[in-house]
Formats: C-alpha cells, sequence, structure tokens
C-alpha cells in the first residue's frame, strides 16, 4: 500500500530527488501557483525541514534532527499522529531524540493539554516551545551539537528523579538476532538509562529502518511493548515481532 502524501511531502519528495530545487520547478510540477508553494516553503522553513536561498528550497542540515524528518515525512507524521493518541491530557511522558519523536511532540502540542515532557532531547525542547505551555524537562548530560541531544551518565542521574507509564523512541534499525539498534553508542545508553523510569516503551520508526540495523543494540529486552509504525512494513516482520509479545500499530 502506498502513502499518500500531501503537497507538502510532494515537494519534500521533489528536493530529495533533485537536490536544490527552484521554488518555479516545484510549482510546475505539482501544478499550483507559486505563492501557494512560497507559503508552503514558509512553513517547512518556519519547522527547520528546508532552507531557502535566492529562489530555490533545499533540504536542512541532514546531520541534526531538523534535516532528517524530510525523509519519509508522510509516514513519520502519521505514525506520530497515531502515537499522539495513547496520550492523555495531563499525562507525564519521556520522549527520546529522533525525528519521528520530534513529529509526536509536534502533534501533542497541538492536541493535548497540561502535558508534563521529559526529554533529553535540546532540539525537541526547542522545537514545540513556542507551540505550547506544556512543562518541559530538559535531562542533564553531555551535549552532542550535531544530534542536539544530552548524553552521559548525568542522563541517568536525571531521569532516575521520574516515574512514568510510556517512554517514546526511535530506531535507527533492526535485526532479528539484535532487535532495534542506533548507530550511536553514547545515544544508545541515554535511551537505556531513560528506560529505567518508564514502565513500557514504544518504538516510533517508518517502515523502511526494518530493512537493515546499525552496530550498537539497545538491549531493551521486555521493556518494548509497542512499535508504531506504517503499512508498509514486511508482514514476517510483524509476525515476529508479535512472537516476542510486542503489538504492532500500523499507522493509516
Amino acid at each position: 500500500m502506498r502513502v499518500k502524501k500531501d503537497r507538502s511531502g510532494q515537494i519534500l519528495e521533489l528536493i530529495i530527488d533533485s537536490g536544490k530545487t527552484e521554488v518555479t520547478r516545484l510549482a510546475e510540477a505539482l501544478g499550483v501557483s507559486k505563492v501557494t508553494i512560497r507559503k508552503d516553503l514558509d512553513e517547512l522553513e518556519e519547522r527547520g525541514i528546508i532552507r531557502r536561498e535566492h529562489g530555490y528550497a533545499m533540504l536542512g542540515n541532514q546531520d541534526d534532527l531538523a534535516g532528517r524528518i524530510a525523509y519519509h515525512y508522510e509516514e513519520k507524521k502519521m505514525i506520530a499522529a497515531r502515537a499522539a493518541e495513547l496520550v492523555n491530557d495531563g499525562d507525564t511522558i519521556l520522549v527520546e531524540n529522533g525525528s519521528c519523536c520530534a513529529l509526536l511532540a509536534d502533534a501533542l502540542a497541538a492536541s493535548k493539554r497540561n502535558i508534563t515532557l521529559i526529554t533529553n532531547s535540546v532540539f525537541i525542547a526547542d522545537y514545540i516551545r513556542k507551540k505550547c505551555s506544556f512543562d518541559i524537562v530538559l535531562l542533564g548530560g553531555n551535549y552532542q551539537r550535531d544530534s542536539q541531544v544530552m548524553v552521559g551518565p548525568m542522563v541517568r542521574q536525571t531521569a532516575e528523579n521520574f516515574c512514568v507509564d510510556l517512554f517514546f523512541i526511535g530506531t535507527d534499525g533492526y535485526s532479528a538476532r539484535s532487535g532495534f539498534t542506533n548507530r550511536d553508542q553514547m545515544r544508545a545508553q541515554a535511551v537505556r538509562d531513560m528506560a529505567l523510569a518508564a514502565e513500557q516503551v514504544i518504538v516510533l520508526t517508518e517502515s523502511q529502518k526494518f530493512s537493515g540495523h546499525s552496530a550498537v543494540p539497545l538491549n531493551l529486552k521486555n521493556k518494548i511493548r509497542t512499535v508504531i509504525t506504517d503499512s508498509l512494513i514486511d508482514p514476517g516482520i510483524v509476525e515476529e515481532l508479535t512472537a516476542q509479545g510486542i503489538k504492532v500499530i500500523q499507522a493509516e
């Protein structure tokens, strides 16, 4: 089943395919006016996903979270919207760094009230700060500039002060042998440390991530109870996760 993309998703797809892309070309490709395209690009630029330059549009820095949000954007938005349904007004939740997690925070800012959001992501804290009146708790640690995330032993020390029901995380890949993985040892350890404060972990990831794995297993054992992904996930992977007692939700 192919994911239906709205105009923002189509714009990002064209920019990803072509790189630096003229506004005129985007308008022609999508059959809308340049004024309409500029409004769409203004919104995407405000969200940090693209940059504008002299009649062109291009992706943001692909080394940081804003740039990564552009990839599989429609799938990630659907996953985030479905994850937001699991959160009630007044809840306290943990949210880890990741593009799906950033879009979850954005969805919560638009639809929920009185949330306390605990995170090690400087990016996510800044991403929603003007969009809501949530209590945002930023865990301490060493700051990784590219990923805009806090890591190191202080993450565990500060996370130990909380006890929450839900912890939302992303992943860089998956394998049957190692489970969910991360490409960065320090970020993986931060996820493990934060998971100690939560009753259950919910993985948010587009189906494409199941096609390969990174070097560092998250090793969360029985903490992962739910995976929210898109409808393109391989049925064999669904069976494999279900056999481990993990509920798989396919966002549509």
